[in-house]
């Protein structure tokens, strides 16, 4: 009987935490990296305090949404990494699924990547020690996806996790430049990006075991 009333409890936890982190994406899409504590508590229905007894601080919301949208944004990669398409094409497809995300939802990435904007010189909230998880986590699962799928030889796991953080690394200082100034249409960076990476991707096989790219 207990441990039945503690499992329910934490599903309402959870439940209740998700309430929370979908009021929280409501008012980064409107405020973006100027998003407060007090905005989002207001939009939730609660108190701060409540707020604070969630997630704890700025930077315990911000890395609960940062899970949320990288979840998402993976999820897309996979799905493009894995459709039905020449290798090239699952290539753009997957640069494609990037860059369509951050530009969807700006505010969104202006949150996750330049909180900083919203609140100038906030001395209570470190820009870097946020947003650079984000990307070696990108950077890790975008390895593990190339040593899966592509024989580089001997040395194949090194050479795919660097391949995995520059990639990463490449896609994010290229489409955060790009989404700035819009110099020219979502696709023609897709081939740009594509083009740059083709070489030793295009003449490496597949693995014999791996579910191919």
């Amino acid at each position: 009987m207990e441990t039945s009333q503690r499992d329910e409890q934490q599903r309402a936890a959870e439940q209740r935490r998700r309430e929370l982190l979908e009021a929280a994406d409501r008012v980064v899409l409107r405020d973006g990296p100027g998003a407060s504590m007090n905005a989002i508590a207001a939009e939730a229905g609660i108190t701060k305090p409540i707020l604070y007894r969630h997630f704890g601080d700025k930077g315990g919301l911000y890395r609960a949404l940062a899970v949320r949208h990288t979840d998402a944004l993976l999820s897309g990669l996979r799905a493009a990494l894995d459709a039905p398409a020449g290798r090239r094409e699952r290539v753009e497809a997957t640069l494609d699924s990037y860059l369509a995300a951050i530009e969807a939802r700006p505010q969104v990435y202006r949150f996750l990547m330049h909180p900083d904007e919203g609140r100038p010189g906030d001395p209570g909230f470190d820009v870097g020690r946020h947003s650079a998880p984000l990307l070696r986590r990108m950077g890790e699962e975008l390895a593990l996806v190339i040593t899966e799928r592509v024989d580089l030889g001997p040395d194949g796991e090194e050479l795919a996790r660097a391949w995995g953080h520059g990639i990463v690394g490449m896609m994010h200082a290229a489409g955060d430049w790009w989404l700035r100034e819009r110099p020219y249409p979502r696709g023609r960076l897709v081939r740009h990006l594509a083009d740059l990476l083709w070489g030793r991707l295009a003449v490496s096989g597949e693995r014999a075991d791996g579910p191919g790219f």
